[in-house]
């Protein structure tokens, strides 16, 4: 390799980590609104809504996992104890919800279904100001659009409080079905004994002796 092209490497190298370095001192810590803010848009960008699950309000977390969690126990308990056709029909409509991987998986499934993707594509714009007021802050967008956050009190890192409402919701009707679902399937349980457990039909009764081909 000549000396002029090692040199190109090496200024184009250079450049490269000139830019990360930049671009680094520019990123605000997500121990702010506004840093916590930049991570949601860049993972808006990138289309990949698991990649901000990390700076949503904890509750919103917890009701992701809890959706998943109940949806998986509930749609096992489907396939194990209902009768067709409602097992077929419940395990199709709890699928989507059991068989991601994670709460942050589930998490995406809802920011595209319920639209939250789309609305943040639309109105997420550069940072006009921040207002701050105890654990918890307002960040202003250049549109004009005010998205609020709060301190995630075990570890800092500001959470947008964007999707809470609407999981948490989620997350109590996933229990409520799954209690359902219980209750049904101990019912089916009941009252479909197994093969072993089912009373032997009884003989018809022997006839009296001498009684056949008797003559009146």
């Amino acid at each position: 390799m000549t000396r002029r092209r090692l040199t190109v490497l090496a200024v184009v190298a250079l450049a490269a980590v000139a830019l990360y370095v930049a671009a680094r001192r520019r990123y605000p810590s997500d121990r702010t609104p506004d840093g916590a803010y930049a991570r949601i848009a860049k993972a808006v960008n990138l289309g990949r809504p698991e990649d901000f699950f990390a700076y949503v309000e904890t509750a919103a977390q917890h009701a992701a996992f809890t959706i998943h969690d109940y949806r998986k126990k509930a749609r096992d308990r489907v396939l194990a104890t209902y009768p067709e056709p409602e097992r077929s029909r419940l395990a199709a409509e709890y699928a989507p919800e059991a068989l991601v991987a994670d709460g942050p998986a589930l998490f995406a499934l809802y920011a595209e279904r319920r639209g939250f993707m789309a609305r943040l594509r639309r109105d997420m714009s550069g940072v006009a100001g921040v207002e701050i007021n105890g654990d918890r802050a307002v960040v202003v967008t250049a549109r004009g659009t005010r998205y609020a956050f709060r301190r995630r009190p075990e570890n800092g890192i500001w959470g947008m409080t964007l999707f809470t409402a609407t999981l948490v919701a989620e997350a109590e009707r996933a229990a409520r079905d799954l209690s359902m679902v219980d209750k049904a399937a101990s019912d089916y349980a009941r009252a479909s004994p197994s093969d072993s457990a089912r009373p032997t039909p009884l003989e018809p009764p022997a006839s009296p002796p001498g009684s056949a081909g008797a003559t009146p």
